[in-house]
């Protein structure tokens, strides 16, 4: 079976094994695959190597008339997520295999694991940047405010990149070189050392090394 160079899965959560000296290791559970080879991309056709892989299937009658004629050659009703991983050889691949979950990661591995961040919404420069903020007795008149954030004179402008507040959080992130605890097949779960990006139930993308 040819190696990905990724998969895609979807958090389920957080919690707790054992290792053989009883210490508890905090880890993510993430149900990774089985994912559906969608497409084959090529270097002579598409300039790059590379395979689209669909993840969580859905039924037919959710699924647009494009859409499912893209899957259809995969066998497939339709997929929720979509995704593309680059390979080194893409002809080793076939449109409508399954790529199971121990054929893409091994136990003590390190995988880099991409999300979307949890959205914050609207944010002060305490929360999302975590300024200190003025005094809260004596008759302070500044508490959660940024303060003072250009000059008078020269160069007469607000700096850019200067920390604001504004819209926090909901942002791809990459968390690099995370460690594989455990591999269930049989249920699809990777078991990754930590924490990472995204609520429960969010899209992960989870790249081998």
């Amino acid at each position: 079976m040819p190696k990905t160079l990724g998969i895609l899965g979807k958090k389920l959560g957080m919690t707790r094994v054992y290792d053989e000296m009883g210490f508890a290791i905090p880890v993510t559970v993430v149900e990774a695959g089985p994912c559906t080879v969608l497409q084959i991309k090529t270097v002579k056709a598409e300039g790059y190597n590379a395979i689209q892989l669909g993840f969580d299937e859905k039924r037919a009658s959710r699924v647009t008339k494009p859409h499912a004629g893209h899957v259809k050659k995969a066998g497939k009703e339709g997929f929720y997520h979509i995704s593309e991983f680059r390979v080194e050889n893409p002809e080793e691949f076939e449109v409508g295999q399954e790529l199971p979950l121990d054929t893409v990661f091994q136990i003590g591995a390190t995988v880099d694991v991409q999300g979307l961040s949890k959205g914050r919404g609207f944010q002060g420069v305490v929360r999302r940047h975590g300024f200190k903020g003025g005094r809260a007795t004596h008759g302070s008149m500044f508490h959660r405010a940024p303060g003072s954030i250009g000059q008078s004179a020269w160069p007469s402008r607000v700096i850019k990149g200067k920390k604001l507040p504004g819209r926090m959080g909901n942002e791809t992130v990459l968390k690099k070189n995370v460690s594989v605890v455990d591999i269930r097949p049989d249920e699809n779960v990777v078991l990754l050392k930590g924490s990472v990006p995204g609520a429960k139930n969010g899209l992960l993308k989870i790249f081998s090394k």
